[in-house]
Formats: C-alpha cells, structure tokens, sequence
C-alpha cells in the first residue's frame, strides 16, 4: 500500500489518497522515513490480535468484551486503546436487533393462586417443593425457550423442556418429565411453585397434579 501512495502521491496529494484508503498518513510519513513510533508498532501487534480474536468468536465482540477476552489472554492493553483500535479499523460486535424477549406477562385479571412457600426456599425431604420457572437463550439458529424445575431439597434440575415457542405445552412437558423421573409418593403434599408469569393454561393443568403455588 506504501508503494501505491507513493507512486500516485504527485497526482493526487498523500492526504486525499490516505483518507481514501482509510489508512492513516502519519503512518505513511513514519514509513517512508525509515523510523516507526513504538506506539505504532504496538498498535499494529494489537491490532492483528484483535482481528484473530474478533474472527474467532464469530464476530459477536464488541470492544469491552473483546479488552475482558484479550486480558484473558494475558493482555494489558487499557480499555480505550481496544476501543480506538476496533473503531479506527472498522470492527464492531454483534448487534442484538428489536426488543428483547419478555417471558413474564402477569396478568392483573388473572386468578391468582396462593403463595405456599411464603418465601421460605427449604424442605426436608426430596420431592416437597419444586420450583418452576423458563427463559429463553441466544444461539446461533435464533432464540430457544428453556422451562426447568428444580428440587428445593436437592437443588436439582428434576425437569426441563427446550421450545421455539413460550406455549403452555413447554412447561408442561417439563413438569410431565419430573413426575416421570422422580416418581412423587403419592400419599405425600408436593407444591409446584412459580412466579405469576406462568401461562394461563397451566395453572388449571397443573391443579390435577400437585398444589399449586405462585409468588
């Protein structure tokens, strides 16, 4: 590239051409005398790590993760150099477009079952509280709903279901795969407590399988 500014410096001018190029003219001066600043060298070391990483984790870095990521590595590079670096040459993360997803929809009409743990997280046997709740993760493909259970006792995952959707089904499924693999003794109370978001559906589902409780 040196060359080709060179060659073409007298019909155009170094400036026009560098910011044409989007290189820096400084850079080009520096060349051409034969020394270089140790803070440009440094910054094209850093500058080719930064691509080397950014490509590697799929492009998604922005500059703050991408300064975490490379102090990971051993780098100490401040946090204001990365961000000139992936600014100057163009390099941007991921952008999370539209709204964010929002599985909690409380109904203010709804019915509202009773809170029967009263915040009180303990038990003193397995299988006497389960708590319930579902989010949702980024991937690759898009968005996957993820409903989960888990024992109080234990602390275990008990349950869980993946989805593309936020039906009712999906937590259902869940729950349906806890009753299976545990086997509550039927003689004995399990509550099956979640937060208000729960959908409509399976409130009246769930009444035929364990009590109910939401916070």
């Amino acid at each position: 590239m040196s060359a080709f500014i060179e060659e073409r410096r007298a019909d155009f001018g170094v400036e026009p051409i560098c910011r044409a190029l989007g290189v820096s003219a400084s850079a080009f001066y520096a060349r051409a005398s034969g020394s270089r600043s140790a803070r440009s060298l440094e910054d094209e070391r850093l500058l080719g790590v930064i691509r080397v990483e950014h490509a590697r984790n799929w492009s998604a870095y922005g500059y703050r993760r991408m300064w975490k990521h490379l102090r990971r590595l051993g780098e100490s590079a401040p946090r204001c150099q990365i961000q000139r670096l992936m600014r100057d040459a163009g390099i941007r993360g991921a952008k999370r477009r539209g709204k964010p997803w929002r599985t909690t929809k409380p109904d203010p009409h709804a019915q509202q079952l009773p809170d029967l743990l009263q915040r009180d997280f303990t038990a003193e046997r397995p299988n006497q509280r389960w708590v319930a709740d579902f989010t949702y993760l980024r991937c690759l493909e898009g968005v996957a709903f993820f409903a989960f259970i888990i024992d109080v006792y234990s602390r275990m995952l008990v349950g869980w279901q993946f989805a593309s959707h936020m039906r009712d089904e999906l937590v259902i499924d869940a729950l349906e795969m806890a009753a299976c693999e545990r086997a509550p003794d039927p003689e004995l109370e399990l509550v099956h407590h979640s937060d208000r978001g729960s959908q409509p559906e399976l409130k009246g589902s769930l009444q035929h399988r364990v009590s109910v409780s939401e916070r």
